[in-house]
């Protein structure tokens, strides 16, 4: 077969997969994979609780026990050297809670001496520390941020509500069990004492905590309160504040880690473990459960609608016709889900409407830029024909715009939120998820939808400015890091997207050095692959082989660019055509980002939405759209 033959029948192998995994609504409900903590949370959980669902934690722990590596410690993705502390820590305590798994075997003891020998749990995350804290196994540290930080006025130089709508719900819940010294523990809860090193001081951070909590302090004796009222006040505006962001299913914005913080929050309260908020929350994380790899996993979120709207566009894209029930089913689902309510993201972006799209089946509060362009490029050919989807796309279109930062970028969730101050947060990675700067990748998808969807281009200001943004954020080699996938190269294919679809010319300084990365770091097989240790290490590292996502950014990127095929076009295409149907470790390596060095996502809906994304676009620039598949 020749290229353009073995296009249309990867082409049509995808479509065809698409049609048998749609669900009945209309949308694709692909597993959202992301190494052994939400499992091993949800094993903890359930036993604290007291909830025996021996069901559930039996597959959950036979799901963590296959992860394991053969020298004993668990990794959030596969050439992570040397293990992972905080994953081996969590994966060790939810089996031996489990009851499946005894300390005395073999692999537990070899995930002792690893965590041992790493300096035991007080080496360990911060997110790990709390939930040792919550079940009693590492003491709450003397001095903590004081809960009385969300009295603080937004005006203040620092503010609770300066940090990004993700950052709140996790550490409102922190705030309260950590003021509240709370523990709790159950006959079975076991005893990690032994991995509590003599001479290893219990270490929380505490060299950042003074500086913050004065500055807590001195904003606070401005208010003219009486210290005694102040806390519970502030006790009762945090607790205020987390019930007012529970979604309809139980959990609270539709994380696993906030509700999983949440109910210890709550507990600490005074909330009984059969209170109504407290059973719904274990029922929503229940529902977030699914069968991925041969075994069950709890999802940290579900990416409904992220896979639905990305799959929409791509399959439009690759010559199914919007009439098709596939799409129109689709675009139900997508039409469905646009968020009508004012959500936290006003507080930043007053005076605009809402019309955004969120990440996840259950999000009706927290829309973020990146779903609501895939959403409306997946609505844009129904919307020419229907005057309801065309309402939806001018209000996702208008929201979008709104939510442009001041620096001429866009950010995920919330506008002009980047104070430094808050960096310094005792938070994991607190210099990435307590803000929410402008990133490459947003700018450069919500740039490629308004210069391909939206007939927005050079000149326009708001285009401009954006791409301002971009040609002074490159990176020295010509690459860009893309903050929510992995990593440098899909920056660098939302950058040059975007860049040509608004108008860049193709022979722009910034674009040609773009280029020339990519071109220099291809595979010999055609492919493309990057390391997450990328994310890490803040530059670009091979992963040695390629992956189908990552090819198909490349190769996407390269067709935008060039009027004609190149060979390194052609030989990225041939790879996404003939290994489709391939097996191997790099089929499920994680390329979503979510925590630098401690939260990666593999989506299974990957292997699909951009593969025949690049494929679509290299046959309908190149080719014509010579065949159609039949959706």
């Amino acid at each position: 077969m020749d290229l353009l033959a073995n296009i249309d029948a990867e082409i049509e192998r995808i479509v065809q997969i698409c049609q048998r995994d749609q669900a009945p609504d209309g949308s694709w409900r692909y597993c959202l994979e992301s190494g052994s903590l939400p499992d091993a949370y949800m094993i903890i959980l359930l036993r604290s609780l007291q909830q025996d669902d021996e069901s559930l934690i039996r597959k959950l722990a036979e799901r963590i026990v296959a992860m394991q590596e053969a020298d004993g410690y668990w990794k959030w993705f596969p050439d992570e050297a040397d293990g992972n502390l905080s994953a081996t820590i969590e994966a060790y305590y939810a089996l031996l809670y489990s009851g499946y798994v005894q300390a005395r075997d073999p692999q537990m003891q070899r995930a002792k001496q690893f965590i041992r020998a790493k300096g035991g749990l007080a080496k360990a995350g911060m997110t790990t520390k709390v939930m040792l804290a919550l079940t009693g196994q590492y003491p709450w540290p003397a001095d903590v941020l004081p809960v009385e930080m969300m009295l603080v006025p937004r005006i203040a130089p620092l503010s609770f509500y300066d940090l990004v709508g993700y950052a709140r719900i996790h550490f409102a819940p922190i705030l309260i069990a950590s003021n509240q010294t709370y523990v709790l523990k159950t006959a079975r809860t076991p005893d990690l004492s032994d991995l509590t090193l003599s001479g290893v001081p219990n270490d929380w951070g505490e060299f950042q905590l003074p500086r913050l909590t004065n500055m807590v302090k001195h904003a606070l004796s401005q208010l003219p309160l009486l210290p005694p009222y102040m806390h519970s006040l502030a006790l009762k505006q945090a607790e205020q504040f987390i019930l007012e962001r529970i979604e309809p299913d139980g959990t609270l914005y539709s994380y696993f880690t906030s509700t999983f913080l949440m109910i210890f929050a709550l507990l600490s309260l005074g909330y009984s473990k059969t209170n109504p908020v407290i059973t719904r929350a274990v029922s929503g994380l229940r529902a977030m459960a699914c069968a991925a790899s041969g075994y069950t996993d709890v999802q940290e979120a579900t990416s409904t609608v992220w896979n639905t709207a990305l799959l929409c566009d791509a399959l439009q894209n690759a010559g199914v016709p919007s009439t098709t029930p596939m799409i129109q089913k689709a675009g139900q689902y997508i039409l469905s889900r646009q968020q009508n309510t004012l959500g936290d993201w006003t507080w930043h972006n007053p005076n605009t409407l809402p019309g955004g799209w969120g990440f996840s089946d259950s999000n009706t509060r927290n829309p973020d830029v990146d779903d609501t362009t895939a959403a409306l490029r997946a609505i844009r050919r129904l919307a020419k024909r229907d005057a309801t989807y065309r309402q939806a796309w001018d209000r996702g279109r208008q929201w979008v715009l709104s939510m442009q930062n001041g620096d001429g970028g866009w950010p995920a969730f919330e506008k002009n939120t980047n104070k430094k101050i808050l960096t310094w947060l005792p938070l994991d990675g607190a210099d990435t998820i307590s803000i929410d700067p402008s990133a490459a990748d947003l700018t450069g998808r919500t740039l490629e939808y308004l210069g391909s969807d939206a007939g927005m281009r050079l000149p326009h200001p708001q285009i401009r400015r954006g791409v301002q943004w971009l040609v002074e954020n490159q990176e020295a080699d010509g690459s860009w890091y893309g903050r929510w996938g992995i990593a440098y190269l899909y920056g660098t294919w939302a950058a040059l997207t975007g860049m040509i679809a608004v108008g860049v010319q193709p022979d722009d300084p910034s674009v040609q050095k773009a280029v020339r990365w990519l071109i220099e770091i291809q595979n010999r097989d055609g492919s493309w692959g990057e390391s997450c240790n990328s994310d890490i290490r803040k530059r670009y590292v091979p992963l040695g082989q390629g992956t189908l996502a990552q090819t198909a950014w490349a190769t996407d990127a390269l067709i935008a660019v060039n009027a004609q095929p190149t060979a390194e076009i052609r030989r990225g295409i041939e790879f996404l055509a003939n290994n489709g149907t391939a097996q191997g470790w790099t089929t499920t390596y994680p390329t979503g980002a979510g925590l630098p060095g401690g939260f990666y996502f593999y989506y299974h809906s990957y292997q699909y939405i951009w593969p025949l994304l690049a494929l679509g676009n290299y046959r309908r620039k190149y080719a014509g759209e010579t065949t159609k598949p039949t959706g």
